[in-house]
């Protein structure tokens, strides 16, 4: 039989997105990044407003929905109005 040995798990890993497209760590409590590379096994996402970046799992995270995507960028402005995000 075909495909036999094959592990029933195995996903083929998605697509690359560009830098800086918006993803949502689904593993993370749907936690939105921008897209910033490649870090081994892991993709690199960093916050919106800033700070620091996290690693994630390619098969956790996908695009993020036009609502996120507002959401997020409003919460980096109104961070920027306050000070706190240059």
């Amino acid at each position: 039989m075909y495909g036999e040995n094959v592990c029933p798990n195995a996903q083929e890993p998605p697509d690359l997105p560009a830098p800086g497209t918006l993803m949502v760590d689904t593993a993370r409590g749907d936690r939105v990044g921008e897209f910033r590379g490649v870090a081994g096994p892991y993709w690199s996402l960093r916050p919106v407003g800033g700070g620091a970046e996290w690693e994630a799992e390619p098969h956790r995270v996908r695009p993020a929905l036009l609502i996120e995507e507002l959401r997020a960028r409003t919460a980096r402005l109104n961070a920027r109005s306050r000070g706190e995000v240059l």
